[in-house]
């Protein structure tokens, strides 16, 4: 019986791996900030027994090692830990506001290294693990508006292959899934408030993808799933990209 960990895990493609998970028969561990949402997707899921929910602001660090705490607490060791929340800001080197950049940085970057901090010692005791970096067609050097973004992405993309590299020995693999432009709640609503529809935005990404179309939230669950099933045993230190074609 596999546990999975998600930081994040109720919204988005963090869902659909969730969802994914319980049809497998694993145990799953998520994170969020809200605990209404949570709470009525494990009803609907109808398994109460094999999710744990921990509500968790990623902008402070202090229920980082209680979410691991209770996560092995109830299941005794995580098998898998996919790193999927974050936020995209819009904004350019010169329009950076600190606030913003603290942000950015405390939840794609900081939160994960310090979750990552407290799973790798129970992955190291138990000679075993799968890790899954969400990543980003920004990693290599990101849109104009997108550099504090752009930086948190290829940040995670070295914490990836230093964990590949320096943690194989212990049976631990790590893996950067490159997710392209994807529908997810916060994509639409962030466009939203742009006053940019759903339609809209389909069909300008339609111009601009290679493969003609954005993603949806489906689209990356079947990497995520190779990546922390055992078929993928000797799959370290990889990028997968599941962009469309898509390149920045």
């Amino acid at each position: 019986m596999k546990t999975v960990m998600i930081l994040g895990g109720a919204k988005g493609v963090g869902k659909e791996i969730l969802k994914s998970c319980i049809e497998k028969g694993y145990n799953v561990a998520f994170s969020g900030r809200d605990a209404t949402i949570a709470n009525q997707l494990i009803k609907s899921l109808n398994a109460e027994n094999k999710l744990y929910f921990h509500e968790l602001d990623l902008n402070n660090i202090d229920e980082i090692e209680n979410f691991y705490l209770e996560t092995i607490k109830r299941y005794k060791k995580i098998d898998s830990l996919i790193l999927y929340a974050g936020i995209t800001p819009v904004s350019s080197i010169l329009d950076t506001e600190e606030e913003v950049f603290d942000s950015v940085f405390n939840i794609n970057l900081k939160a994960p290294y310090f979750l990552l901090k407290h799973v790798l010692k129970s992955m190291k005791d138990h000679k075993s693990g799968s890790i899954v970096f969400f990543g980003s067609a920004h990693m290599d050097y990101g849109q104009i508006d997108r550099a504090a973004y752009a930086l948190t992405k290829s940040s995670l993309n070295t914490l990836s292959t230093h964990i590949a590299h320096h943690y194989a020995k212990y049976g631990i693999r790590s893996n950067y899934l490159v997710m392209g432009w994807t529908n997810t709640e916060g994509e639409l609503e962030l466009r939203k408030k742009e006053g940019v529809s759903e339609k809209d935005l389909q069909q300008k990404a339609s111009g601009i993808l290679p493969m003609g179309r954005m993603l949806n939230t489906f689209d990356p669950v079947p990497a995520v799933m190779y990546f922390i099933s055992d078929q993928s045993a000797m799959t370290t230190g990889s990028i997968m990209r599941i962009t469309g074609g898509e390149y920045i």
